[in-house]
């Protein structure tokens, strides 16, 4: 399989952003170097924003993504401060993944600081997923910690057969090391999404995972 060339890569995201319903293209820019896009522009939600990023990092080539897009929210989506930590503590208790009360919000001029502790990695994302939906929100700070527990003696053996199990991740270049609660993932991959299945997939439901280290590398010729 050829690697796309930066103009390629430059040419399919601004194509796939056009496509993609979440987002407005003319409001973003994209710049390409080495497989690595940069977005720029602004949008009027913090959604538009984390999602132009998604539907960048699916795009074949693509090693990094930095997001500079800003988000400028028009005057019927400002809210408060304090209505937007109401909205965030309203929107934490109605997802069952994430334990009701366990978490503290903070929120200053739309940019919400999400602290406290959890069980699990996908409780984490899940706070930072139902937070990021929400009106008025202008950026996230997640430093959610997820508790240390005792570690299965074979949880290395059972994340590797996990990832073997994905449909999405090819787990033959991948290696799995742990040190302490910490997972560590290197080896090669295809693409940014199967890098993300990985991490996604495997480690973050893994029980007794609190931290995962991913330094698997995309190369798409792999």
């Amino acid at each position: 399989m050829a690697i796309p060339t930066d103009e390629e890569i430059q040419a399919d995201a601004l194509e796939e952003l056009k496509w993609n319903t979440r987002v407005r293209p003319n409001e973003i820019e994209v710049a390409v170097k080495d497989g690595s896009v940069t977005l720029t522009g602004w949008v009027d939600s913090y959604l538009k924003k984390i999602a132009a990023e998604e539907i960048t990092y699916r795009l074949q080539g693509v090693k990094a993504v930095v997001n500079d897009i800003e988000v400028h929210l028009p005057e019927a989506a400002e809210r408060s401060d304090a209505d937007i930590v109401a909205a965030v503590l309203n929107a934490l208790r109605w997802d069952a993944a994430i334990p009701t009360g366990t978490l503290d919000v903070m929120v200053n001029q739309g940019w919400v600081s999400l602290k406290g502790e959890v069980d699990h990695g996908f409780q984490k994302r899940a706070a930072l997923r139902v937070t990021c939906r929400l009106s008025g929100v202008k950026g996230i700070t997640n430093l959610i910690i997820v508790k240390a527990h005792v570690l299965p003696p074979d949880l290395k053996h059972q994340i590797k057969r996990a990832l073997m199990r994905n449909a999405e991740t090819d787990a033959r270049n991948i290696t799995v090391e742990m040190e302490d609660s910490k997972v560590i993932l290197r080896g090669t991959v295809r693409s940014y999404a199967e890098k993300q299945a990985a991490e996604e997939t495997a480690c973050w439901s893994a029980p007794g995972v609190t931290e995962v280290d991913n330094q698997i590398v995309i190369s798409p010729i792999s």
